[in-house]
């Protein structure tokens, strides 16, 4: 289901959707309001909401979805890329995080992530969350004298061409300027996240780039 104010916004991310076979775009809506009304009706897998729309914006409305319909995931859209946003949408329980600027690929991702379970965030917007995320760290550990940050590759769990791909995912980087910086195609980049998740035992990407930072296996840059 797609939700936002905007009409040929819409009608664009319906017409990319239904190029995937295994997509079905049931309903569309341009409020939080009706938001509610239509997955209330069509109880689809996944909602795709604008954050701002009239009367009742995207947070608002993705709480309530969350808490009246738990087994419908909801993926949030923004033109904001600041941290703040983004944490307030995932602590009402937003599965996905995607700015308007995303691509195509982007977007199909997105969708197929969360459908499954996961959850996705803009690369852009990941790269904001991570810096943030470590910032507070290295200012708690900074508390305990000796404190010093050491980036310690895990050669012993990831091999070292799946801890460059780990790097570059804390970076923000896609899967397709993954590929480009490393020389290999997006489908192999897809194969060593996959590995990646699996050994770290994540369900997704973000949650990887996160554990990693908190056991200094990457480094945040500016």
């Amino acid at each position: 289901m797609i939700i936002d104010d905007h009409q040929l916004y819409r009608e664009g991310i319906k017409k990319i959707l239904e190029f995937e076979k295994s997509f079905e775009v049931v309903g569309e809506g341009e409020d939080g309001n009706l938001a509610v009304a239509l997955v209330e009706k069509y109880h689809p897998d996944v909602v795709i909401m604008d954050i701002n729309m009239p009367h009742v914006n995207g947070v608002e409305a993705t709480k309530h979805l969350v808490e009246s319909f738990p087994e419908t995931k909801v993926i949030i859209l923004s033109i904001h890329d600041d941290e703040n946003y983004v944490t307030h949408a995932l602590k009402t329980g937003a599965s996905g995080y995607l700015l308007k600027e995303m691509d195509v690929d982007a977007l199909i991702e997105a969708v197929k992530v969360v459908a499954e379970g996961g959850s996705y965030i803009h690369p852009k917007v990941t790269h904001n969350l991570v810096k943030e995320f470590r910032r507070l760290a290295e200012n708690a550990a900074k508390k305990n004298s000796g404190y010093k940050a050491n980036i310690r590759r895990p050669y012993h769990l990831l091999t070292r061409r799946e801890c460059e791909v780990l790097q570059l995912l804390a970076e923000g980087k896609s899967n397709r300027k993954i590929g480009e910086a490393l020389y290999i195609s997006e489908k192999t980049v897809k194969n060593h996240v996959s590995n990646i998740l699996q050994k770290m035992n994540c369900n997704d990407r973000t949650q990887a780039v996160v554990e990693a930072i908190k056991r200094g296996w990457v480094e945040v840059l500016d």
